[in-house]
């Protein structure tokens, strides 16, 4: 581990000196980006926060006051093993990839820009939240999730400058130059285009959009190019925390909903209704499905056969890795109704991974549900069809109700404030938002966390404002 570097990684960087002069070349615009995109307002405030000093499952993180722009961005992936394989596909059992294979340059080099173009983009979503936050435990969780999506784009461009020489420094400034939300210079994936203006939609987004990135990254851990996957299987240690931020405040407001519930009308007293939340969790787990691709795709037959993306969980939960004769039947619109088709199994590993992600959401919607019964409610929650409100895949350009019913456009459209946030919804929660920064106290929609941070109490103060 070379901690004290200017860039602090464990892969030898200071012995490849070419290479350590593009990413000392490519830290300053990394710095600017930051403090021009990075969370609004509090570049000088000491945070509370974990920084990676190894790669190791005990003691990976030092937690300690620290200002956003010393954090101490790095590149950490897993240590190699001296007889890695690759795991699946059509080269099962050769010797996984050290260098990039020149026949899977642009598949890997689009693998690669697309999941770092996510980490950045979260942050310029969520750049203007800190000024809002229900509390100083939420703020530096905000501040936690934004440090390390730095620090996976981080990961994300170390890979692109070392295997893919003048193409990957290039890409590597174009995801400095992209802006969430630009009309003219977008995200590369929609999901991280759409505003993330309050902590509703915040708590949204690192439950459900950050959950596809565990899956992405969970099939990415698993690929026969090492380099790869021992960057992702580290990212996934870090991703937890995100996904934690996500599911932990979506039940926290559950919970605060409920308790308001039986003291009155929920919005009189200043809390977020249920149908709000339902909205919410509706527009943005359909944006989420869309981020997997589409159901039938041969990019990701593909990927399998090369060995570079598997399934997730590829090595403990499945004993076949070839997937070269199954089949998988998938619901497809014809003539105007839904009738099942039979394709090969590799071209609908997305739908695979799909499938994994939404049994994992419905596990947390258990959780949030128990909230309410815990509470005396008889109401609630659901995740809508993976159907509706499509907008990638098999199921875009058609219109179905949350049940998953085949509709047509006008009836959706007549129904749409039913299922999705209405500008009155986004109104009304924006308006509850006002920032709370005394240690212990907490806004009124959001129910107090069980426990803080690293064996701390809730009342720490977890930034120095």
């Amino acid at each position: 581990m070379e901690l004290y570097e200017r860039i602090p990684n464990n892969v030898n960087l200071s012995e490849d000196k070419g290479l350590l002069r593009a990413l000392e070349k490519w830290l300053p615009n990394y710095l600017s980006w930051w403090r021009e995109m990075g969370p609004e307002g509090f570049q000088e405030k000491d945070v509370y926060l974990r920084t990676a000093v190894s790669v190791e499952p005990e003691g990976w993180a030092h937690f300690d006051y620290v200002k956003m722009p010393d954090y101490r961005w790095g590149i950490f992936l897993k240590p190699a093993d001296a007889d890695a394989r690759v795991g699946f596909g059509d080269h099962l059992g050769q010797p996984a990839y050290q260098e990039v294979p020149g026949e899977f340059r642009n598949a890997l080099r689009r693998i690669i820009v697309t999941q770092g173009d996510t980490e950045p983009a979260s942050v310029e979503q969520q750049r203007q939240l800190g000024k809002t936050c229900p509390s100083l435990y939420d703020m530096r969780n905000l501040f936690q999730v934004n440090v390390e999506e730095g620090r996976h784009l981080w990961a994300m461009v170390y890979l692109l400058q070392k295997y893919f020489g003048r193409d990957g420094r290039e890409e590597a400034e174009a995801m400095l130059e992209r802006r969430s939300g630009n009309p003219d210079k977008p995200r590369i994936l929609e999901a991280f285009n759409q505003p993330c203006d309050d902590w509703l939609n915040l708590f949204c987004f690192t439950m459900f959009t950050d959950r596809d990135g565990k899956y992405q990254l969970a099939a990415l851990a698993e690929s026969g190019f090492e380099p790869l996957a021992r960057t992702c299987q580290f990212m996934l240690t870090e991703e937890a925390h995100h996904l934690f931020v996500g599911e932990t405040g979506v039940g926290r407001v559950v919970k605060r909903t409920a308790q308001l519930m039986k003291e009155g009308d929920v919005r009189e007293l200043g809390g977020i209704p249920l149908d709000i939340i339902q909205r919410y969790i509706n527009f943005w787990f359909s944006y989420s499905l869309d981020l997997f691709g589409g159901e039938i795709s041969s990019n990701s037959a593909d990927f399998f056969a090369a060995g570079l993306k598997g399934r997730y969980q590829e090595q403990k939960k499945y004993t076949e890795h070839s997937a070269a004769n199954e089949i998988f039947t998938l619901m497809v619109v014809e003539d105007g109704h839904l009738v099942p088709r039979e394709i090969p199994l590799r071209n609908a590993l997305n739908e695979v991974l799909r499938g994994e992600y939404v049994r994992d959401c419905e596990r947390a919607m258990k959780r949030w549900n128990k909230y309410l019964e815990d509470e005396g409610q008889t109401e609630q929650l659901y995740l809508p069809s993976t159907r509706f409100h499509r907008h990638v895949g098999e199921y875009a350009g058609h219109y179905f109700d949350v049940e998953g019913n085949l509709i047509s456009k006008d009836e959706f459209e007549r129904r749409r404030n039913e299922w999705l946030p209405t500008t009155e919804d986004r109104e009304y929660v924006r308006s509850l938002m006002h920032a709370v920064t005394e240690p212990g106290k907490i806004a009124n929609w959001i129910a107090p966390p069980t426990a803080g941070i690293k064996g701390l109490p809730f009342e720490f103060e977890y930034v120095r404002l």
